[in-house]
């Protein structure tokens, strides 16, 4: 598979609220082979493709453009800047990583040097507010002239195909949109809306609108959940591993998904040859949290891929699981949209 749509996806820095340049390649790519297009007031877009049937139900494919990352918060007199997290990062990913800065000012995330620790310091993860990001400015005055607080940060990463992976950073949602596109870019046996949603890192936000505006009656939700199957982690508590296939949920904190929706994912991996297995554990949650509860409500499923550290400068996923969760949702879109269902 060509994996040159996804690089080019994951490279593209678009922060929750700071989406412009995810959807500006988006939007080059789906617009020859959309029926519509539309920008909500929050950035989210909703398409429309006409397929080869009119649906007997109205079904939304929804992924997020967002990503985690920061957000400059002020500039020290010595040229420093301090951050805030957008998102929900693990701050013991940070100190030490390099990093982005606005349109384009590299920098690194630092702290205060071991050896000035104390020895009960050196076991703990550093807090956010201690850190800073040093773009090798002298002073603030310096630093002015090329930062402003409220520019975006993101991570510094590679973009690996080696070994039957692909480690990136962005990988939640950007291998979701990146299915989307590949469909929409297809032939359809069923007219379909989709969704590029904003901000949904920092609440829903995209989703929840763009539902509001769709009215769909059900919906597929593709995204990326944490896969645990790493070193130091016992077997039974796992919950996913990578190479095991798309992931499916019955519950997360947010969602109790629609249990037949849930048994005729099963049901279409098994029609389409591919794995997939079920999320071992109630966490996390993702944009149907938003969508189900929307208006009078919609039937919604979420179709993952297992991701080894997530919310990180470099996640890691499978090829295989990507194709299988591609080929599993184009299915599961025919049976909910055709309201087709194994005897």
């Amino acid at each position: 598979m060509d994996w040159k749509l996804l690089q080019r996806l994951c490279t593209a820095r678009g922060i929750s609220g700071q989406e412009e340049e995810v959807r500006k390649i988006i939007l080059e790519e789906i617009q020859p082979y959309a029926t519509s297009i539309e920008i909500t007031p929050l950035g989210s877009i909703i398409v429309f493709k006409k397929g080869a049937k009119r649906p007997r139900t109205k079904l939304m494919l929804n992924a997020h453009m967002d990503e985690v990352g920061m957000i400059v918060t002020d500039i020290a007199d010595d040229g420093l800047l301090k951050f805030e997290t957008v998102g929900g990062i693990d701050r013991r990913v940070l100190c030490g990583r390099p990093v982005t800065v606005g349109a384009g000012v590299g920098g690194v995330i630092g702290a205060k040097p071991i050896h000035l620790l104390e020895e009960e310091e050196k076991e703990k993860s550093v807090p956010v507010k201690e850190l800073y990001i040093d773009i090798g400015a002298k002073d603030r005055e310096e630093a002015e002239r090329y930062v402003t607080p409220g520019d975006p940060v993101t991570f510094d990463s590679v973009f690996d195909t080696s070994h039957g992976m692909i480690k990136s950073r962005a990988l939640d949602d950007r291998a979701g949109c990146a299915m989307l596109i590949r469909m929409i870019q297809s032939e359809l046996k069923y007219d379909l809306y989709f969704v590029f949603a904003v901000q949904e890192e920092t609440g829903l936000i995209g989703s929840r609108t763009a539902a509001f505006a769709v009215e769909p009656q059900a919906a597929i939700v593709l995204e990326s959940t944490t896969a645990a199957d790493v070193a130091g982690v016992d077997k039974e508590n796992r919950v996913c591993c990578v190479g095991g296939g798309a992931v499916i949920s019955f519950m997360d904190r947010r969602t109790i998904y629609d249990k037949e929706y849930y048994q005729l994912a099963f049901q279409a991996a098994k029609k389409a040859g591919v794995s997939c297995q079920p999320k071992r554990a109630v966490a996390g949650g993702n944009d149907a949290g938003a969508i189900h509860v929307s208006r009078g409500g919609v039937r919604t499923v979420a179709v993952s891929l297992p991701c080894r550290y997530l919310h990180s400068a470099v996640s890691l996923i499978s090829q295989e699981d990507f194709i299988s969760a591609q080929k599993l949702v184009c299915e599961l879109a025919d049976r909910i949209a055709g309201e087709e269902q194994d005897d």
